[in-house]
C-alpha cells in the first residue's frame, strides 16, 4: 500500500500520517514513513527518541551524496549535465531510522530554483520516491507539502491513493481544489478527502458540502490530547483511543475505495 498525504500547511497532514503509521504497524505491516515536508516534524509525531532523530539528515541536504549519485559538482545549478536516474536503491536502508516498528526517512526540500526546477537534488529525490513507491514491499506513507512536487507522472500513477487533509475552513478547501487539479495533471486516480480538527456536526456538514468533487472518507475530531502529545513527546495514537478508532475506519475506507476501482491489494492483517 502506497499512500501520499497532502494539504495546506497546519491542517494535520503529519498527524494523520503518524496515526496511519501506527495503525498499520500495529497490524503487523512493515511501514516506511517518508517526511517530504520542508520543515520535517514527522519524527516527533511518531515519538522517535532524540538520539535517533540526531542520526537522521534530510537527503536533500546531503550535498556529497547528491554529487556522487548524480555526477554533478557541489553547488551545481539547474541547466548543467547530471544523471536524471541516479542509483538510489540503497538509500532507504542506509539513511532511515526505526522506532516501534516504523522506519522513518527524511527527504527535505530542494533549496534552489523555482517550482518544477530540474536540478541534481530534485532528480535524486524524485528517483528515490519512485524507487520506494515502485519497489518497496511495505506500506509507504509520504507526508508531502501542499503540492505534488516530489511526484513525477510515473511515480504518481503507482501511488495507490492520495489523501487530501483539510480543516473546516474555505481557505483549506481552496488548497484541496488546487491539489485536485495538480493530482489530475500527473495521473493520480484515487484522491480522497479526510477532514481534520472537527469540533461539531456543523464541521462535518461543511466537509460534505464543500468537497470539490472528492470523496470524503472520514473525519478526525479535534483532539485535546494533541497538544499534550506534542509537549511530552508521547505518541498521539496511544493517547487518544477515539482517534485510533477513527483512523482505523479511514484505513478501511481507503481499502473500500481501492476495491471499488479494482486496485486494492490483498489484505495481510486482521481488523480489530
Amino acid at each position: 500500500m502506497k499512500i501520499a498525504i497532502t494539504g495546506k500547511g497546519g491542517v494535520g497532514k503529519t498527524t494523520l500520517t503518524s496515526l496511519l503509521a501506527y495503525h498499520y504497524a500495529g497490524r503487523g505491516r512493515s511501514v516506511l514513513a517518508i517526511d517530504a515536508d520542508p520543515s520535517p516534524c514527522l519524527g516527533a509525531a511518531l515519538g522517535f527518541p532524540a538520539d535517533k532523530m540526531l542520526e537522521l539528515t534530510p537527503i536533500a541536504e546531503m550535498r556529497d551524496l547528491i554529487a556522487e549519485r548524480t555526477g554533478s559538482s557541489l553547488g551545481e545549478v539547474a541547466g548543467n549535465f547530471f544523471k536524471l536516474n541516479p542509483r538510489v536503491s540503497d538509500l532507504p536502508d542506509r539513511f532511515s531510522e526505526e522506532h516501534n516498528g516504523i522506519r522513518l526517512l527524511l527527504l527535505g526540500a530542494v533549496q534552489q530554483g523555482g517550482a518544477g526546477c530540474i536540478c541534481p537534488a530534485s532528480a535524486l529525490l524524485k528517483q528515490l520516491v519512485q524507487h520506494v513507491v515502485l519497489q518497496c514491499d511495505e506500506v509507504v506513507l509520504l507526508d508531502l507539502y501542499a503540492g505534488v512536487e516530489h511526484l513525477g507522472r510515473g511515480t504518481a500513477e503507482a501511488v495507490d491513493v492520495m489523501l487530501a487533509v483539510a480543516e473546516p475552513t474555505h481557505r483549506s478547501m481552496r488548497t484541496v481544489e488546487q491539489i485536485r487539479v495538480l493530482a489530475a495533471d500527473i495521473g493520480i486516480e484515487n484522491l480522497l478527502l479526510v477532514g481534520n480538527k472537527v469540533g461539531s456536526e456543523a464541521d462535518r456538514r461543511f466537509f460534505a458540502e464543500n468537497a470539490p468533487g472528492i470523496p470524503l472518507i472520514g473525519c478526525l475530531d479535534a483532539s485535546p490530547e494533541a497538544i499534550a502529545a506534542d509537549r511530552s513527546g508521547q505518541v498521539l495514537y496511544a493517547l487518544d483511543r477515539q482517534l485510533a478508532m477513527d483512523v482505523a475506519a479511514i484505513a478501511d475506507s481507503i481499502e473500500s475505495a481501492l476495491a471499488g476501482t479494482g486496485q486494492a491489494e490483498e489484505r495481510r492483517y486482521d481488523h480489530v
